[in-house]
Parts: structure tokens; sequence; C-alpha cells
């Protein structure tokens, strides 16, 4: 069975199908037509499985460090790095070249240091959202992690909407 087409070229189709899945990733609820929302509940559905598949595939590893204390003397640290074996990084790229990267909001009153301390380990965080949160929240789960649930005809044009959410 082909796509849909969606009323839209080929390289407008697509960015529309990544914007919703990122929305959908990062915001666990979008409204649109029904037609978008069963467009994009396979590609949100595999995305989630790989996720799940690999989230748990990192090894802690016991690094040392030389740090330069406040007499500017050397002085050896261990420090514990979290590493991804292979297969994880490799999934996390996968997913990474699918999904858009979204910073993540400056709060109201914030300042740029307080910003930057904040989001310092947090550089893709649609990616570390779907790691760190939802694929653990799955991990018993075999598929059907997203809803649709129709919400009837759009004012003006009357096209169908729908909500789609991840479960």
């Amino acid at each position: 069975m082909p796509n849909r087409k969606l009323g839209r070229p080929s390289d407008q189709r697509r960015a529309i199908l990544r914007n919703l899945s990122t929305a959908l990733i990062m915001h666990g609820r979008v409204v649109t037509t029904e037609a978008r929302a069963k467009e994009i509940r396979p590609i949100v559905e595999k995305i989630i499985s790989l996720a799940v598949r690999e989230y748990k595939n990192s090894e802690t590893v016991t690094k040392k460090r030389i740090v330069t204390d406040k007499k500017n003397q050397r002085v050896e640290q261990e420090v514990q790095v979290i590493r991804d074996l292979p297969s994880k990084l490799h999934a996390r790229r996968m997913i990474m070249a699918y999904l858009y990267d979204v910073p993540i909001p400056k709060l109201e009153g914030e300042s740029k240091s307080e910003y930057k301390a904040r989001t310092k380990d947090r550089r893709h965080p649609v990616i570390e959202k779907l790691f760190r949160d939802i694929a653990p929240r799955y991990e018993g789960r075999n598929g059907g992690y997203t809803r649709i649930a129709k919400l009837g005809p759009r004012r003006g044009d009357a096209a169908e909407m729908a909500v789609i959410e991840l479960v």
C-alpha cells in the first residue's frame, strides 16, 4: 500500500512528517489532521521500538583526569563516565538523522549563563528524552506506543482532525 501524499511535494511531505514526529516525541501529544496522524504513527512506533531495544546498552567506565587545584598543583582525579556501546550509538545516530534537533527553550527571566548551566549536559533534548524517559516507560511493551483519537471536522475546511498521543 503506498503512502499518503498529503497534497504536498515529497520534500515538504518529508519535512511535515519529521516535524510532527519530533513534536510528538518532545511533547507527547499532537493535534493534527487524521491523515497526518495515521502517517506518522508507524514512523514514531519504529523510532520508539529502536530506543526501547537499545536504551540499556551502555557501560560505566572509570577515567582518570588531571585537574589543577587552587594551589596550581596537578591532581589526578577519578571520574565515572557513562559510555554508549556501539549498538546504542548507532541507534542514537539513526534517530538523530531523522528527528529534528529542537533546542531547550529559555525560561522567562533566565540569564544566558544560567541557561548554559542548565542545558550543559543535554545537547540533543529530543534524543535524550527518548532514551531517558520514553524508552524505559515502554520497556515491557511490544508495540502500540501511540493512540489516535478523532476530534471531528476542523472549522474552515472541514478536514478531519485527530489527536495522536503516546500511551
